[in-house]
């Protein structure tokens, strides 16, 4: 495996999915080499909570689609790279919102990030269950700042910039793809 993806999805007011942030990166580096970023209509038309930053007005400009369109492209654009393995952060929620992208092998990147016996930051005095996973703030943003030290960094909550950030705690933890669990 050469390369490996990351996506996130916003959903709207009906728990549709509106938007969709997927990068691809390379297994080596954990740097990304492309990324896409879909908008769906009509379902972004239905608002939600993030709606405000759907069209960030920086960065890559998303494409304005069909759901159908988007996986259509999605599924195309991740076979020419060979991508088989989707990470995702709470990987069980983006899986079950995208069913057309049932036959990759999705890995859940909180099942490393928020266990203290994956991840060496974790400080000895943190609130864990007895399997080991924090009892709170293991969401995306919380742990970003812990890993990077960064305490300022604020979750944006559009997909493609999530994804990245998603991607970015893979970095931050040095484990090699194949180490995660398959879903």
């Amino acid at each position: 495996m050469d390369f490996f993806a990351v996506i996130d999805t916003e959903t709207n007011w009906e728990n549709q999915v509106m938007s969709i942030g997927t990068v691809i990166a390379d297994c080596g580096t954990f740097r990304p080499v492309d990324a896409a970023y879909h908008v769906l209509t009509p379902e972004y038309q239905v608002g939600g909570m993030y709606e405000g930053v759907l069209f960030p007005g920086a960065g890559l400009p998303p494409r304005l689609c069909t759901r159908g369109e988007a996986m259509e492209e999605l599924l195309g654009w991740l076979g020419r790279y060979g991508v088989a393995d989707m990470f995702a952060y709470n990987a069980a929620f983006d899986r079950n919102h995208l069913p057309e992208l049932a036959g990759l092998c999705w890995y859940d990147i909180i099942r490393i990030a928020a266990y203290r016996q994956h991840n060496p930051k974790i400080p000895p005095t943190a609130d864990c269950c007895a399997t080991g996973r924090l009892r709170r703030s293991y969401g995306v943003q919380p742990m970003l700042r812990l890993l990077s030290g960064n305490r300022t960094y604020c979750e944006t909550h559009n997909a493609l910039l999530d994804a990245m950030g998603e991607l970015e705690i893979m970095r931050l933890l040095a484990r090699q793809p194949q180490s995660y669990i398959r879903l």
